[in-house]
């Protein structure tokens, strides 16, 4: 077990040395800063929503946008062979005898439940990130550096992932002892107390995350002053944001990538910026953004997405019930596995779940993508910037395929298409060609 993992690690080690020679990153990826308004897209009596949506998507070089189309579509792949690699770290753990072997140390800590499952959870999380780490070098550090989005160097990206391991070990046992609490003192229908402990859980996440989570991988401090903070405090008081904590943070040691988010309940409630936004973009391009954040928590999509994702879950719980035991019934004992109460089942659990949540992507989704249309609106007509609308949509449009055939944005995109989305503003405004602030100049 020892040699395998060792193997594995040493692997992912030779695989971040070669990094810096794969990794290299195209030029020009992103647009300059600055508002810019096509001629097609000025407002006037023969304005026209397809004239003016063109003329914002050619904004896009054709290299610009070949490399966001293979980048995207590339990304279909990465989730095949992702969960192929997920069944291989799985299939290890189970027929290489690691996770029996993990059980029987956790065991030797106590002989009661709820300890050594705990035990064997944080064993599990470390065993699992271990074996997992080449395929996280390629996916998340060599490869967003070939196509220009990460910023890190590896010993920096290598830093934050120790840092999720830490919050992973901390978080997942706990909520495996629940869970396979609930196994043992439910039977067969724990998959149903499972479905209620992860609304429960997820509920907590969101709420604490943002405090207790984010705050370990990126600086926080309060938004300069400037106009910008005075636009984004008067467009929370005008929709009903309650609170005056505006800050931004570091992304940019991490990421080419421009965000930002409203998070929190009651107190915790803050609004981030992350310093690309604020440094690569116009005031009406961040007025939109922040339009479309507040959507998401004016609209109550937070709890929303969590009640719909949960009813999924319990739907992959209940599929997992079904298969997990008759799988025991047939590779349990030559596996050393005992029954579905058994923590060392859990990779064969996870990799049924994972073949669940793969074919459930279009469901899942789409889900997200209509709680995303929906902030869209409300940003809209919130912030009434629709010319900065269509010119973030355009920026995100660097690294997401800017215009997909309607099944291949049903089945891959949690987010519209950037051709959505500058459609979706272009006709807001040509609604709207006497608002004020959609004609205003251009502004820094």
């Amino acid at each position: 077990m020892k040699a395998i993992i060792l193997a594995v690690f040493l692997a992912g080690l030779g695989l971040a040395g070669a990094a810096s020679a794969l990794a290299a990153a195209p030029s020009g990826r992103d647009l300059p800063p600055g508002l810019v308004i096509p001629e097609a897209a000025r407002p006037g009596p023969d304005f026209d929503v397809e004239r003016a949506t063109a003329a914002y998507l050619e904004l896009l070089s054709p290299e610009q946008r070949r490399l966001s189309d293979a980048y995207f579509e590339g990304g279909y792949w990465l989730q095949l062979f992702g969960f192929l690699y997920g069944l291989g770290v799985a299939a290890l753990l189970l027929w290489g005898g690691i996770s029996r072997r993990l059980r029987e140390l956790a065991r030797r800590l106590s002989a009661r439940p709820w300890l050594y499952t705990w035990a064997y959870g944080v064993l599990a999380v470390l065993a699992w990130f271990v074996l997992d780490l080449p395929w996280s070098i390629y996916a998340d550090f060599v490869r967003e550096h070939q196509y220009g989005l990460a910023t890190q160097d590896f010993a920096g990206w290598f830093g934050d992932a120790l840092k999720s391991l830490l919050v992973s070990a901390i978080v997942v046992p706990p909520a495996l002892v629940a869970v396979y609490a609930a196994v043992r003192r439910a039977g067969a229908r724990w998959w149903i107390v499972a479905s209620g402990l992860a609304f429960v859980f997820a509920l907590i996440a969101l709420m604490l995350a943002p405090v207790y989570v984010e705050p370990l991988f990126n600086t926080y401090r309060p938004l300069r002053e400037g106009p910008v903070r005075e636009a984004v405090l008067s467009l929370a008081r005008a929709n009903g944001v309650p609170t005056d904590h505006v800050v931004e943070f570091d992304a940019s040691r991490q990421t080419t990538r421009i965000s930002a988010n409203v998070a929190g309940f009651a107190g915790t409630t803050r609004i981030a910026l992350n310093d690309n936004l604020l440094d690569k973009t116009s005031l009406p391009e961040i007025k939109a953004v922040l339009g479309h954040e507040m959507g998401h928590y004016v609209l109550n999509h937070g709890l929303r997405l969590t009640v719909y994702l949960t009813l999924v879950f319990a739907l992959g719980f209940w599929v997992v019930h079904r298969l997990l035991d008759a799988a025991l019934a047939r590779l349990g004992p030559r596996l050393g596995l005992e029954n579905r109460g058994d923590p060392a089942a859990l990779p064969l659990a996870v990799a049924i779940f994972s073949a669940f949540l793969l074919l459930a992507t279009p469901l899942l989704n789409s889900i997200v993508r209509q709680a995303e249309a929906e902030a869209d609106a409300f940003g809209l007509n919130a912030a009434r910037e629709p010319h900065g609308f269509a010119m973030a949509a355009i920026r995100l449009s660097a690294y997401r395929k800017l215009h997909p055939g309607p099944l291949e944005e049903i089945v891959f995109y949690d987010h519209p298409s950037g051709y959505a989305r500058v459609h979706a503003a272009m006709t807001w405004f040509r609604e709207n060609q006497d608002n004020p602030t959609a004609n205003a100049p251009p502004t820094r």
